[in-house]
């Protein structure tokens, strides 16, 4: 699949999955802005991305604020001509339990993750609307803001937060020609690598230099940052002019399609819904099946 003459910028792309994505999209032809906080890690992506063949620039700077944004849109303006292409990668996490969690650890997470989102969509929009001929915005998620997890409200509001503005956004912009979807990477990195139920296996594959187990990958959905690339390479292309607005699973040998939230079940009441009709009703109507919640730990098959 190609994408030339395609403009790319990836935020947060230094490392991890935001390097896998600048390097796919390079590779199928794109020029990319490569994005990271750590100047030395923006240069040596763009440096591999050169090496490689690619064509790439670089911009260290923190997303969240305004001004990044521009810098980015000008980067990919001035450096190659247009802006087709934005991957939100950009992402930190500061890990605890509610009643441990503070201002500063919510509000890190929350203007990286979910203000450097909207700050660069934002901007990305208006310079694609401006051009003309469509593009995509590409909006990295987590299963985490899917389901929640244990000690991530920060990291699970955001990225929930992310999902839900790629929806509302592609309504906005459908006019425009620009999709929108969220895309939901399971895959070891640096950030997967604090999870308790994934380290030893992460770090068993490494130490050993084995591939990460089959089953791992097939039913976790876990596997390398190269993994998640293809379906960012994907929604980048023509091929993917029609999908927008969904939340697409991506990790290991699994491809998924996660459902939006519905009404799972309604009940009726004439006159309307008294706390104790409720609490008559609920488990034997609406509240029968409740839905799960969590991100289950994985568990290998018995040997």
């Amino acid at each position: 699949m190609r994408l030339d003459g395609k403009v790319a910028i990836v935020t947060g792309s230094g490392r991890g999955l935001g390097l896998a994505y600048a390097k796919a999209l390079a590779a199928a032809g794109a020029a990319v802005v490569v994005n990271d906080l750590d100047a030395e890690a923006v240069d040596s992506a763009v440096a591999q991305i050169a090496g490689a063949g690619g064509r790439a620039t670089g911009v260290a700077a923190r997303v969240g604020d305004s001004a990044t944004a521009r810098a980015l849109a000008d980067a990919a303006i001035d450096g190659f001509g247009r802006l087709d292409v934005l991957v939100t990668n950009a992402g930190v996490l500061r890990d605890r339990v509610l009643w441990k969690m503070t201002d500063d650890d919510f509000d890190t997470v929350v203007r990286v993750h979910l203000r450097g989102t909207f700050t660069c969509a934002r901007e990305a929009a208006v310079r694609m609307r401006e051009q003309g001929g469509g593009g995509r915005l590409i909006l990295i998620s987590s299963p985490a803001g899917q389901r929640g997890n244990f000690g991530q409200t920060n990291y699970a509001a955001a990225k929930a937060g992310i999902a839900a503005m790629a929806r509302t956004w592609a309504l906005e912009l459908a006019r425009s020609g620009i999709t929108v979807n969220a895309v939901v990477p399971v895959a070891a990195t640096e950030m997967t690598r604090t999870i308790p139920a994934f380290a030893p296996v992460i770090e068993e594959s490494e130490r050993t230099g084995r591939p990460l187990p089959g089953w791992l990958r097939r039913d976790e959905g876990l596997g390398t940052p190269e993994d998640a690339a293809g379906l960012v390479v994907f929604l980048a292309s023509d091929a993917a002019q029609d999908v927008t607005g969904q939340a697409i699973g991506i990790g290991g040998d699994r491809l998924a399609l996660w459902g939006h939230p519905y009404e799972k079940t309604v009940a009726f009441r004439d006159g309307g819904w008294s706390a104790d009709a409720i609490a008559e009703a609920w488990h034997g109507g609406a509240g029968a099946e409740p839905e799960t919640y969590g991100i289950p730990a994985p568990k290998a098959p018995e040997a």
